[in-house]
């Protein structure tokens, strides 16, 4: 695995409810493409080969939560990218845990 990118999205909406249902539709479209990912309780990690399509992914959550009636929406993004090796797993940093 050469990287993974950890998103929280965050909608301006009105009521928590609202908040919780954008996400919802947000983390079914992360789990549309295919990646392996973990859901926490403040973001999701996303891992992959290729750091261009996680960006792509991230991106299209924002898209994704406009779409699904949120106004304005923000997003705190972390990423990790090791082109000529592996990075740690969401496995290995939390698979202990579980």
């Amino acid at each position: 695995m050469s990287a993974s990118i950890a998103i929280q999205v965050l909608p301006k909406v009105e009521t928590d409810e609202e908040v919780v249902r954008i996400v919802d539709e947000v983390i079914a479209y992360i789990q549309s493409t295919g990646h392996r990912y973990q859901v926490g309780a403040f973001e999701t990690t996303i891992e992959g080969e290729n750091i261009d399509m996680l960006m792509d992914i991230a991106k299209a959550c924002l898209q994704v939560a406009v779409r699904s009636g949120a106004p304005k929406v923000s997003a705190y993004i972390k990423a990790v990218y090791c082109p000529e090796g592996d990075i740690l797993t969401i496995e290995q940093k939390t698979g202990k845990y579980r």
